[in-house]
């Protein structure tokens, strides 16, 4: 019975596999679903902390570049040899011609009108109004501001105004015969009080000599980054200790009625 036992085994068995193999497709269908479903899950999931993880990329980025700048600021701040404030830019004026910039520290911390501004590489401007919380910068670009400088190679004394526009300074009165040249590096001259003697302004890139005009057209780009900074430095050349923590508003009137006095 063996020999046909296993004959019919070659008929029966095939029938058995068949009567099985829906449940095995159910099954195998099933666990294809399940892990369709997993897969697609974690994928959402890595794509998602992968957004999340370039997003925190961007933000150290963001931050690092934010470590260097302010590394620079401190840097030359020691340079300097006067008390200096660190202040964050808030906002820009847009209206055409005027180049005022907004900070984020006001007369709070004994910031006050006519202060000079710098960052890392030179002269910014000027502190155009002083407000409890915040300050208006004017730029040196502005057309309506002028600083007194020197050259330094020889020292010769002048005015550069502005011009509205941010990468570009004037100097009208330099007579056609004036001892500069383009590359010249121009410096505050400590004329007028505002700005302490010896910080960069500008390069003079352009001199154009008139013969019929009593004075030369001269132009100079400024040292400053005037369109990238996020951090400037309102700078005391008064030996007198500046705040370093806000006073509170009510203190405020009384501290400037003793200035006044």
């Amino acid at each position: 019975m063996d020999g046909l036992r296993t004959t019919l085994s070659f008929f029966v068995d095939p029938l058995k596999y068949l009567v099985d193999l829906p449940t095995v497709l159910l099954g195998q269908i099933s666990d294809s679903a399940t892990t369709y479903r997993t897969l697609k899950s974690e994928n959402e999931s890595l794509r998602e902390e992968q957004l999340v993880h370039q997003t925190k990329l961007l933000k150290f980025a963001a931050l690092e570049k934010e470590n260097i700048r302010l590394r620079a600021l401190l840097e030359n701040s020691f340079k300097l040899g006067e008390q200096v404030l660190v202040a964050e830019l808030l906002s820009v004026n847009m209206a055409p011609y005027e180049h005022i910039v907004v900070v984020n520290k006001g007369t709070r911390f004994g910031v006050h009108s006519q202060q000079p501004v710098l960052d890392a590489n030179g002269v910014v401007g000027q502190v155009f109004r002083a407000l409890p919380f915040t300050s208006e910068i004017m730029l040196i670009t502005d057309p309506n501001h002028a600083i007194p400088v020197q050259v330094n190679r020889n020292g010769l004394l002048t005015i550069a105004v502005g011009s509205g526009q941010l990468n570009r300074l004037v100097l009208p009165f330099l007579p056609s015969n004036a001892d500069i040249r383009p590359g010249d590096l121009l410096i505050t001259s400590g004329l007028g009080g505002t700005f302490p003697q010896g910080y960069p302004v500008a390069v003079v890139d352009e001199f154009t000599s008139q013969p019929n005009k009593a004075f030369a057209t001269i132009t100079a780009t400024p040292k400053a980054m005037l369109d990238r900074n996020r951090e400037l430095m309102i700078v005391w050349s008064k030996s007198i200790p500046v705040p370093l923590i806000s006073k509170p508003v009510g203190n405020e009137a009384g501290s400037n009625n003793n200035e006044a006095k």
